[in-house]
């Protein structure tokens, strides 16, 4: 016997407060009776700190109780009998209720300490069943469960599948955003470091602009110019990091990880391996789906995101550190780092 569940939707992509509808597909070679099959759309914020980011002590008392989101269980067929061969029962259940007063419905995303889960459908044959604890530091889950009932002495048999859940329409910005240009210059002097000894010598300046507030539809946009630059630059890259924080007591513990790394020009790309001088360089980078959410500043816990721009020098010192931390100062390389609000739109 099997059991699978199906979507409405292929993207399965949902707003609170539309309608979750689907089937769940069982597959048994002879007909089985069953107690009854629920559907259970349950979700909490689970908040908890990691030893890296704060100390033992911190990290010991660190789980902080849930933030109920949902907790709603429907019948979606009654006690009976299900035929040999292959059944599609139909479900469709709406995620937000007009009378709950529980916690605001959190955008999908999956962070170093924070993770929001946005919904999960587990199928269970089990009458009464535990929902698993998932090892993540900081976790958003919304849960569904299918549970066919059909005694105890019958083997466990479960079937998961993950929604991702944006925000209402109605939440959203009525108006086209208009993005916020930061312009930026790299030098020495804007180093907290030490650069290689040519640069400091023969000089190093790098101008540019890039928006600072975006929609999580669109791109991040912008340019640079390499103004001057003594000693050949082996590669730009635009860096995305997510800043994660979470309220400890009266402490808030917070940890900065890198979502990804573009590349704005490379030796294989620019004939000599080097950037020509005074020449516009456009910047366009996607923002990753479920690596981001909007900017979040919730009571407990906020996520926000920042945006670097990393200029790596040709030097035979970075063949040595080829996987050092990019937060990391190093000789080789200059940073400006920005912060970046992402938005939801229409």
């Amino acid at each position: 016997m099997s059991v699978e569940l199906k979507l409405s939707r292929s993207n399965r992509i949902y707003r609170p407060s539309e309608a979750l509808e689907g089937k769940i597909v069982v597959k048994t070679q002879s007909s089985i009776s069953h107690y009854g099959i629920r559907l259970t759309v349950k979700g909490s914020v689970n908040l908890q700190v990691r030893g890296g980011s704060a100390g033992v002590v911190e990290s010991f008392y660190g789980v902080i109780k849930p933030i109920p989101i949902v907790n709603r269980t429907i019948e979606v067929k009654s006690s009976g009998k299900i035929g040999s061969g292959t059944s599609e029962i139909p479900f469709s259940v709406n995620l937000r209720q007009r009378d709950e007063n529980l916690e605001r419905f959190y955008e999908t995303f999956h962070g170093a300490n924070i993770s929001i889960q946005s919904l999960k459908l587990i199928c269970c044959q089990y009458k009464f069943f535990l929902l698993p604890s998932y090892a993540l530091n900081m976790t958003v889950p919304h849960f569904g469960n299918q549970d066919i009932s059909r005694g105890y002495l019958h083997k466990s048999l479960s079937a998961t599948m993950e929604l991702i859940v944006e925000s209402d329409k109605a939440d959203l910005l009525q108006r086209p955003l208009s993005p916020e240009m930061a312009i930026f210059y790299i030098t020495q002097d804007t180093q907290r470091h030490p650069l290689l000894p040519e640069l400091k010598s023969g000089g190093f300046r790098v101008t540019g602009k890039i928006c600072t507030q975006c929609s999580l539809s669109g791109p991040i946009s912008g340019e640079l110019t390499v103004e001057t630059s003594a000693v050949p630059i082996h590669s730009i890259d635009l860096q995305l990091f997510r800043v994660e924080s979470i309220l400890l007591g009266e402490k808030i513990v917070t940890e900065t990880s890198l979502v990804q790394t573009t590349q704005a020009s490379d030796a294989g790309f620019i004939a000599d391996g080097d950037v020509c001088r005074n020449m516009t360089l456009p910047i366009y980078v996607i923002v990753p789906r479920l690596l981001t959410c909007p900017t979040t500043l919730a009571g407990p816990f906020s996520v926000e995101f920042k945006v670097a721009i990393v200029i790596s020098f040709q030097s035979e010192l970075s063949k040595l550190h080829k996987k050092s931390d990019p937060k990391t100062p190093r000789l080789w390389l200059a940073m400006e780092t920005l912060p970046l609000e992402l938005i939801r739109t229409k």
